[in-house]
């Protein structure tokens, strides 16, 4: 029991930089308070006292503010920073090395009995105010980001976040070296923030990138055709272009009146 506890400690002064000394800890930490009614709870739920575990856990919640039902599984070294809100059901599984945030719920989406709550695997950190519903695993390493809500299971160490819950890409390192000279070019970089987060903005962007890439490549191409074209045939003369410019409907309707205009007055003369 004794080791459990030393272990419970260490873990918080591993993952809590406000965390001064053992005393502190032990006194002040509803995380740690929390954990400690549950194991007592668990093993009455256990033991076939299930009233008697129900009112220990319901005291925890008065008390700390985290809500653990007495059936849930709960692994070694598990830490809960600050707390308040958090609720664990009744077939949560949780591995060991696992950190829960504050309002973190692992919820149920079924009123059917059986397994409706979700497992974590070991080293899973859920940030403040995330949702994970149903009967789904959470691999080992995982991270849910803050006020995330996620319904669908997650492959080991990789990052979840938004609602719905969506798997953040890792950067794709190829498109990556050409999407940063086009930027260059461009006089911006649309990444520094975004770059490892699904936002929408900057993936649209990402794709407008790519695509003004493949755009210069092709220009590029027709520029040395050109060149090549060029020096085959000297005198080859390419028309000169007129102005781009774009203009308003309005100044484009007086142009072509005007251009009507005169071209009506020639014609007069030469009747």
């Amino acid at each position: 029991m004794f080791e459990r506890l030393k272990e419970d400690i260490d873990c918080v002064f591993e993952r809590d930089p406000a965390a001064r000394n053992a005393f502190e800890i032990l006194t002040t930490y509803p995380g740690l308070h929390a954990i400690l009614i549950h194991r007592l709870s668990h093993w009455l739920w256990n033991s076939g006292l299930l009233w008697l575990a129900r009112a220990i856990s319901t005291f925890g919640r008065w008390i700390t503010g985290i809500e653990i039902h007495p059936g849930a599984t709960i692994g070694r070294r598990f830490f809960i920073d600050h707390g308040m809100g958090v609720v664990i059901g009744e077939t949560a599984m949780i591995g060991d090395g696992c950190t829960l945030y504050h309002g973190v719920t692992l919820g149920g989406t079924s009123w059917q009995k059986g397994k409706r709550h979700p497992t974590l695997g070991n080293d899973v950190v859920v940030g403040a105010g995330a949702k994970v519903l149903g009967p789904i695993e959470i691999g080992a390493g995982a991270r849910i980001g803050s006020n995330a809500v996620v319904v669908k299971a997650v492959p080991p160490g990789t990052t979840v976040v938004g609602v719905p819950g969506r798997l953040v890409e890792p950067v794709d390192t190829a498109n990556g070296v050409h999407r940063e000279r086009i930027a260059q070019k461009m006089g911006f970089d649309a990444y520094g923030v975004t770059s490892d987060a699904p936002d929408p903005v900057a993936h649209a962007i990402n794709c407008m990138l790519d695509h003004i890439h493949v755009m210069d490549k092709r220009m590029e191409e027709m520029c040395n055709n050109l060149r090549k074209l060029s020096q085959e045939q000297p005198d080859l003369e390419l028309p000169e272009l007129d102005s781009c410019e774009i203009a308003s409907t309005a100044e484009e309707l007086m142009r072509i009146h005007s251009s009507d205009h005169h071209r009506n007055a020639k014609t007069n003369l030469s009747d």
